[in-house]
């Protein structure tokens, strides 16, 4: 997996931990890290599938 993909991986696992603490403790803030959490995650797919495209 390329590293650029698992940089995003982590990011998207990072904000949705901070997502999941934001809606306990009952802040609305978690709506912004559920967002990047999809920005993340499409962004690791991404550099998944150029990466698998660019090594065969």
């Amino acid at each position: 997996m390329p590293r650029l993909a698992l940089y995003a991986l982590a990011v998207c696992v990072l904000a949705v931990a901070a997502a999941v603490v934001s809606f306990v403790q009952g802040t609305w803030l978690g709506i912004v890290w559920v967002l990047l959490a999809g920005v993340s995650s499409n962004m690791a797919w991404y550099y998944h599938r150029r990466g698998k495209h660019v090594t065969g």
